[in-house]
């Protein structure tokens, strides 16, 4: 009678050795007392992708890499390649790549631990290893037992439902009673979904709860708990090395005031140039409302030049990557990385330019008064401002230099002379006064 607990460390190192050994599932379960179909699912859910190539082989993974003649992706004059399938960088700047996958992926057993050919093989390989596996045989065990498991289109309605009845100063037992066929948790719950900050409301609003002492910090919401799975800043660091003359897109979030408006902003660290973005939610539906908007506008080819890796932390509004990585028809278009937890220090360019952004909205001042042309105004401002690492240029010269001056009108942006330019809380008041007098008159 098989064993159905779970698989140990011990059994996942026998696996591994199996695999390795070039034995069959079969094989494997009858050692364990397990059926071979748990064997089959440990390999194919914890088994890992590695984008490594073959020594002296060029790492081209496309299906056309034999008869394509596209050349001249990369515009770069000292260029010795006739085509551009000769050059390792060209996957991550073609935008005819698809990607070739080896059909002995696709059946049994699914790993490439035992394959004659991983020595010659350029495509991507995946391998079954003893510690990754109960890494992440752990990792899931602790996340299916904690935290929310919300989409934000079921916390949108709990807020319609719930916020009213708390400005009304009803207890967060007595909505749970009277609206018991209307919302989806517990009591217990709401009080979590407060706590995170993912409802309008906030503990300031009841009551009783601002007289509690604070407890343990819940962990945060998260649309896809799975999200860092191939993306942590290690496998960053990976992509940078079989890549490493990929551009660096850093993101990041400033808040003003706690269930406000806030501010996305992207910075090129190939230029020092920063995008800032309003938007009215810190949520992760309007971080992805930004980049299809942006995909809309430059073209395909375009964004996937200034956007070919973005790295960001780890916020809730990040947590959603492949609607960020993916367009509407399912083709890839970037690829997202996260820094570890608690880690600002992996991306210190975009932190030190948010500097610039204090220096007009100072911490702690509400972002609900802003509008659209005013924070574009500011990135216009912060983006001309002399930098002495561009060998004395301002950003948006630098910029411009790379992509030219239509991404830039494109982006939204114009330099400011230099003169004029003016990081102060008075830049704001400026151009508030002038519309205003535009109005009047």
């Amino acid at each position: 009678m098989p064993n159905h607990k779970h698989l140990t460390l011990d059994d996942r190192s026998y696996i591994h050795t199996c695999l390795n050994a070039g034995h069959s599932f079969r094989q494997i379960a009858h050692h364990l007392d397990k059926d071979p179909s748990t064997i089959s699912k440990e390999v194919r859910n914890r088994r890992i992708r590695l984008t490594a190539g073959a020594a002296r082989r060029i790492p081209n993974k496309c299906i056309h890499r034999k008869t394509c003649t596209i050349s001249g992706l990369c515009d770069q004059p000292q260029c010795k390649h006739n085509f551009c399938r000769y050059c390792k960088r060209c996957n991550a700047f073609c935008s005819e790549f698809q990607e070739e996958h080896c059909p002995s992926l696709s059946k049994p057993p699914y790993v490439c631990n035992n394959c004659k050919l991983i020595y010659n093989c350029v495509l991507t390989k995946y391998f079954y290893r003893t510690i990754p596996a109960n890494q992440d045989y752990r990792s899931k065990l602790i996340d299916c037992r904690s935290g929310l498991s919300y989409t934000e289109d079921e916390l949108q309605y709990m807020d319609k439902v719930i916020t009213p009845l708390i400005k009304k100063k009803q207890s967060i037992h007595h909505i749970c009673v009277t609206q018991a066929d209307n919302i989806l948790c517990s009591e217990r719950t709401i009080y979590k979904l407060i706590e995170q900050g993912v409802l309008t409301v906030r503990n300031i609003d009841l009551p009783r709860k601002v007289r509690y002492r604070p407890r343990h910090q819940s962990p945060t919401f998260k649309v896809d708990k799975s999200c860092r799975i191939g993306r942590t800043y290690q496998d960053f660091q990976n992509y940078l090395k079989q890549y490493p003359d990929t551009p660096i897109v850093q993101m990041d979030s400033v808040e003003g005031c706690k269930g406000g408006k806030v501010l996305l902003t992207i910075f090129f660290t190939q230029s020092d140039l920063m995008l800032i973005y309003l938007r009215d939610h810190n949520t992760s539906q309007s971080v992805i409302d930004v980049f299809n908007s942006l995909y809309e506008e430059l073209g395909r080819e375009t964004f996937m030049q200034l956007f070919p890796v973005i790295l960001t932390d780890n916020g809730s509004e990040f947590s959603n990557p492949l609607a960020i990585e993916y367009d509407a028809n399912g083709q890839i278009r970037t690829k997202l990385f996260y820094c570890d937890p608690s880690s600002p220090h992996q991306k210190p360019e975009i932190e030190r330019n948010h500097e610039f952004i204090r220096m007009v909205l100072p911490k702690g001042k509400s972002f609900d008064y802003l509008t659209n042309a005013d924070v574009n105004m500011l990135a216009c401002h912060i983006n001309s401002l002399i930098r002495k690492k561009l060998n004395d240029r301002p950003p948006i010269t630098t910029f411009s230099f790379f992509h030219g001056d239509l991404v830039l009108r494109q982006l939204g942006l114009q330099a400011v002379p230099p003169e004029e330019v003016t990081l102060t809380p008075e830049l704001l008041s400026a151009s508030r006064k002038v519309s205003k007098l535009e109005k009047d008159l």
